[in-house]
C-alpha cells in the first residue's frame, strides 16, 4: 500500500491524539534518518505503522499473536498493552502490506528495546520517544538535542529513564526484554566513554 492510502486508513483506524503522536513520529524518524544517512522511506512507513495497533484490545491482540504463533511473554500476558508493538508488525504485514524484514523488526521492537538494535530500529524507538508532541517525559529537551547528535546514548538515557520510571511504579510490570536492552546499552555508553 502507497504511504498515503495507509495514513488515510490509520486516521479513521486511531484516536486523533495517537494520530498526531503518529505523525509527530513520523516528522522526527525523518529528520533523524536524513542525519545519520538512513533510508527516509523505511524510517516513514516504520514511523507511520509503529502504533497501528495501538487501537486493538489486549485480548485481540494476544489473538492475533496466537494466530500468527508469535510468542507471548508472561509480561506481555500481565500487560497485553506491551504487545502492540508485535501485533503492528503483523498488521503491517498482513494488512497494509510491508514485506521489509528491516522495517517489520523496528516496528516490533519500539517499545521495549531490544540489545543490538540496528539503526532504523534506533531511529523509531528515539523518534517514538521524543517527537514533538511528548512533553510529560523527563530529560526531553536535552534528549532532543542529543538525538542529532549520538542515538546510542540518545537510547541509553531513554532505557535509563524508562527503567526509573518503571521500577517506581507498584503496578507496573517491566517486560524483561527492556531491562537487557538497558543493561545492553548502558555497557555500550560505558565502553565508548573510556
Amino acid at each position: 500500500m502507497k504511504f498515503k492510502e495507509i495514513q488515510s486508513d490509520l486516521k479513521k483506524q486511531l484516536k486523533p491524539s495517537r494520530y498526531e503522536h503518529t505523525m509527530g513520529v513520523v516528522e522526527t524518524a525523518v529528520h533523524l534518518a536524513k542525519i545519520y544517512d538512513c533510508s527516509k522511506k523505511k524510517a516513514k512507513y516504520a514511523a507511520l505503522l509503529h502504533d497501528c495497533a495501538k487501537h486493538l484490545p489486549g485480548q485481540a491482540q494476544i489473538q492475533l499473536c496466537r494466530e500468527v504463533n508469535v510468542p507471548v511473554t508472561q509480561a506481555e500476558m500481565d500487560n497485553p498493552s506491551l504487545l502492540h508493538a508485535k501485533c503492528g508488525a503483523i498488521l503491517a504485514k498482513l494488512k497494509y502490506e510491508i514485506t521489509d524484514e528491516e522495517i517489520l523488526h523496528a516496528i516490533s521492537v519500539h517499545t521495549t528495546g531490544v540489545p543490538e538494535m540496528n539503526l532504523l530500529d534506533l531511529i523509531l524507538f528515539v523518534s517514538d520517544y521524543i517527537e514533538p508532541g511528548r512533553n510529560s517525559a523527563p530529560h526531553l529537551k536535552e534528549l532532543r538535542k542529543l538525538a542529532d547528535v549520538d542515538l546510542v546514548q540518545t537510547t541509553y538515557r531513554i532505557l535509563e529513564d524508562t527503567v526509573t520510571y518503571l521500577n517506581s511504579r507498584k503496578d507496573c510490570c517491566m517486560d524483561p526484554t527492556t531491562l537487557e536492552a538497558y543493561e545492553y546499552y548502558k555497557t555500550a555508553v560505558n565502553k565508548k566513554e573510556m
